[in-house]
């Protein structure tokens, strides 16, 4: 039954997302405002100082971009890879449905195409015994849910609580621009062009489950955006008094697991010290390990046309086992052997396109089942 408040307690029953028929991505307004400051062609990788014309023409180029056959067996490899690592561990992992072919769709508002379950961190939050669904992001992935159903009607079955935010209705109105408008992209408004629809209802309640880090009773959640706010409100009400909500200001755009992931009680990786003031203050007592800094040779090098989705810090998102092991990217040993010298075992995975699906270890699993209990965190 589903079991899981926490991080770091030892897994025992995981989602391994699917990266099968992950061919294409649709390169409109929400795909382009979530990746704001992180999608640009490899033409300009890795000078991560783009000027404004060099960044809109890396995102207008085409209204759907494809990815490279090669790329996709690779992930599908290191995907596989990981699973067996798991299962390997005694971990039991389950599997989304597979996206048989691309699946284009259309609502009253808008026309998107569908892509598999592979980053299944971002749309579900399990807290405790109930699996929450949270509403999507990125236009896309509207959908992308109805493959770990299955997997959900499995557990509800067996007893879970299964709670699904409300879906947002996701004109372009619907999004807070707020964030990416300010200094950090002052190139926004040539970009991200927000049209009005009959169908406006205001700012939406938009939030991934990849913005909250558990620590049992102590529940962590990034907000950047309206959106965000209104998703965390809905959190701190439905939970109740059974759980702190503690709301960290735009520590981020979005996510954070490839920011701070705690390690076990009293541990945290965290990617640099400019975070940590804004991290709640009992968090910021604990021991933080610093990682060392990622350099250039541990990507591969792709064709000019390729999408790069993620900052240089990605194979932080690494995935608890337990109190001492993590699975890791075998491709940054630096990483290992940081963990090595704070008393960690790490588990080496390799995990080559990270960069181009946007998604770590941490990201591409959902753990369902650990053993931890909510009378066993701090108080």
């Amino acid at each position: 039954m589903v079991n899981s408040f926490d991080e770091w307690s030892s897994l025992k029953e995981v989602i391994v997302g699917s990266p099968i028929n992950y061919n294409s991505q649709d390169l409109e307004l929400s795909f382009k405002l979530f990746f704001h400051d992180v999608a640009y062609t490899a033409f300009w990788y890795p000078h991560y100082e783009k000027k404004e014309s060099q960044k809109e023409n890396s995102a207008e180029t085409s209204s759907t971009r494809k990815l490279g056959k090669k790329y996709l067996e690779e992930l599908a490899e290191d995907v596989e890879e990981l699973a067996k690592t798991l299962e390997g561990l005694g971990v039991k992992v389950h599997k989304p449905m597979t996206l048989s072919h691309p699946i284009k769709f259309k609502t009253p508002y808008w026309e998107a195409t569908c892509i598999p379950a592979l980053n299944v961190r971002d749309q579900a939050i399990i807290i405790g015994n109930e699996i929450i669904e949270t509403p999507p992001q990125i236009r896309a992935r509207y959908f992308e849910n109805d493959l770990l159903k299955p997997i959900f009607y499995n557990y509800f079955n067996q007893g879970a609580k299964w709670t699904t935010m409300p879906r947002p209705i996701m004109s372009d109105r619907s999004f807070d621009m707020s964030y990416v408008s300010s200094d950090r992209t002052p190139c926004v408004e040539n970009i991200y062009a927000q049209n009005t629809s009959e169908f406006d209802v205001g700012y939406e309640m938009m939030i991934d489950g990849a913005q909250c880090i558990r620590l049992g009773k102590d529940i962590i959640v990034n907000v950047a955006t309206e959106n965000h706010w209104l998703g965390f409100q809905w959190l701190e009400r439905h939970l109740g008094d059974k759980f702190r909500l503690h709301k960290i200001f735009q520590l981020t755009d979005n996510h954070i697991d490839s920011i701070v992931l705690p390690l076990r009680p009293g541990k945290l990786l965290l990617r640099n010290p400019q975070f940590l003031h804004k991290l709640p203050e009992f968090l910021q007592k604990w021991d933080i390990i610093y990682p060392p800094e990622p350099t250039e040779n541990i990507f591969p090098q792709y064709e000019d046309d390729e999408l790069i989705l993620t900052t240089k810090y990605i194979d932080l998102n690494i995935l608890s086992v337990d109190e001492e092991k993590v699975i890791v990217n075998s491709l940054f040993p630096e990483l290992m052997t940081t963990l090595e010298k704070h008393g960690f075992t790490p588990i080496p995975v390799r995990h080559r396109h990270r960069r181009l699906f946007g998604g770590g270890f941490h990201c591409f699993t959902l753990d369902t089942v650990r053993e931890g209990k909510l009378e066993d965190y701090f108080g």
